[in-house]
């Protein structure tokens, strides 16, 4: 939020009125949620360098707006909430102002929305002393085991269904992401820098098939693309099981204008009934026009049949995607792309290495590499998600890779010492 630019925001808030309203009246099992990042990351007054985001001001601000819809709110921190740099020393002392600001006895929420159904959300505690970027979303291991142990108790074979809401989307759930800012940086997914917990989120998803829809934005990218959800099963004929566990992962925009990458001004809008839920599209742009973009069906306790409600335009199928290699399964082929080792050990790009260039290998220490955009970049072995840069089109662009078994003499390295 700017203080300057409010008008989307009060648009937005005038908009959603009428629809908690409706659902108020109809059964009162009514909640809102923000996904953090609640102030802009610039200075806002003039004569001052100190940028609004993470502040007291911002989040006096943002407290007032979220308080104003009518219905209980939560809001879960991102990676600019701490980012009061000039009036907070430390990371703890810019979290103890959010919690307070927003009047949250933790960093993390749950809260009982209807029979059995539970929303649950956690945030980003590190800013300055983060380890590599200070845009990576970290929620730390207290929150973690919290959110395990939550799953424990709340399982499916008991009937629970849980909705969880972070800043950041966990690594595997499969949802477009910004190559530019997000995979060069190393900081797309919920603790990416840290391999253990940055793969623990998608390995909770995939045991407690409790978990249902995971909510999440980060990517200021709007909700027409069809990836803006991905599903945890898809038809055997459009390719491999994705192993999602149960849950139907959800990308969500902006409301203001000027914060979108895009140019879309979108929310998100969860409305259970008897036989499921579904996720909807509340649009800015169209005077708060609901659409449909899932229908998700209840299966018994552990499963789902989840349908897309619309399709995204050929212009928005490529924008901002970025190439994700499939190694195929038991019905499917690895893609195109897939470069398997000669009988020598050795592995040659045989092609020039270009913006076009989609090719990926695995290498011997369990690491995936692949070329995007004549780039150099490191997948998760186990997702397949991009993980970050190795080498920069820059330096690679025009030239040839090859991986050569580190077990040949020519790779021997030897030192003083050895």
């Amino acid at each position: 939020m700017d203080p300057r630019k409010m008008e989307d925001y009060y648009t937005g808030r005038e908009q959603f009125i009428p629809i908690l309203e409706e659902a108020k009246a109809k059964h009162g099992n009514v909640a809102l949620c923000s996904l953090g990042d609640l102030g802009e990351s610039k200075p806002v007054k003039i004569d001052t360098t100190e940028l609004f985001a993470g502040t007291t001001a911002c989040h006096e601000l943002a407290a007032e707006f979220l308080g104003s819809f009518g219905v209980p709110y939560e809001v879960i921190g991102g990676n600019h909430d701490l980012e009061g740099l000039d009036e907070f020393a430390t990371d703890a002392e810019n979290l103890e102002l959010f919690l307070r600001a927003h009047g949250k006895p933790t960093p993390h929420f749950s809260r009982q929305i209807a029979e059995k159904t539970l929303l649950v959300g956690m945030t980003s505690t590190l800013f300055r002393d983060a380890q590599y970027t200070s845009h990576e979303v970290t929620v730390d291991v207290a929150q973690m085991e919290w959110f395990e142990q939550t799953l424990i108790d709340h399982s499916a074979d008991d009937g629970w269904r849980i909705f969880v809401f972070t800043h950041a989307p966990p690594n595997g759930s499969g949802l477009r992401v910004l190559q530019e800012n997000h995979v060069v940086n190393g900081c797309c997914w919920l603790n990416h820098s840290n391999d253990k917990q940055c793969r623990k989120f998608i390995e909770l998803v995939r045991e407690h098939r409790c978990i249902k829809a995971w909510f999440s934005g980060h990517f200021h990218l709007g909700q027409d693309y069809q990836d803006s959800i991905t599903f945890p099963t898809i038809d055997p004929k459009d390719g491999p099981y994705p192993n999602r566990g149960s849950c139907i992962f959800v990308q969500t925009s902006v409301m203001r204008g000027g914060t979108s990458r895009d140019g879309r001004q979108q929310s998100r809008l969860i409305r259970g009934n008897k036989d499921g839920f579904e996720i909807c599209t509340v649009d800015h742009q169209k005077e708060g026009a609901i659409r449909v973009d899932a229908t998700i069906t209840y299966s018994g306790c552990n499963n789902e049949v989840a349908v897309y409600n619309h399709k995204e335009t050929d212009e928005d199928s490529k924008l901002f995607k970025v190439y994700e290699p499939s190694r195929g399964d038991a019905l499917h082929e690895p893609d195109p792309g897939y470069i398997p080792y000669k009988e020598d050990g050795r592995l040659v790009v045989d092609e020039l290495c270009t913006k076009e260039t989609r090719v990926w290998w695995n290498m011997a220490c369990g690491r995936v590499l692949g070329m995007l955009n004549g780039m150099l970049i490191e997948y998760d072995p186990s997702t397949l998600a991009p993980l970050g840069l190795v080498v920069g089109a820059d330096e690679l662009g025009g030239k040839r890779v090859a991986v050569i078994d580190s077990g040949l003499e020519e790779c021997v390295i030897t030192s003083a010492e050895n």
